[in-house]
């Protein structure tokens, strides 16, 4: 038995495995996170455009294909430029920007980093 406790139950009747750990409670098994992974999460988050290019808060980017905004009639034209992009820590998408006078969230797969 360790300290640790469950993460479905939060009961503390855990046991440790070569690879993972059991809650004798409920039956919940989760994997043990080495230092690296821990290191890895807690690290900044890495956003790379669709050509592998780093982008970081302040770049401009480029749409490289036309985008539909859904809940509206707009559509974002392949080569539209935005205003400085914001990097996004957690959710679905990875950069906030201005474009069409809109603030919008995009996934990064859909821009290219502009050369200033």
């Amino acid at each position: 038995m360790s300290e640790l406790t469950c993460p479905l139950c939060t009961m503390d009747d855990v046991v440790e495995h070569d690879a993972n750990y059991e809650c004798m409670v409920c039956g919940h098994e989760w994997k043990k996170e080495t230092e690296a992974e821990q290191e890895e999460e807690s690290g900044p988050r890495v956003v790379k455009d669709a050509f592998g290019n780093v982008l970081q808060d302040g770049d401009i980017v480029q749409m490289i294909k036309d985008k539909k905004l859904t809940g509206t009639s707009k559509v974002l034209k392949s080569g539209m430029k935005s205003k400085p992009i914001r990097i996004q820590e957690d959710g679905d998408h990875e950069i906030t920007c201005k474009m069409d006078g809109l603030t919008i969230g995009l996934k990064a797969m859909f821009v290219k980093k502009v050369n200033p």
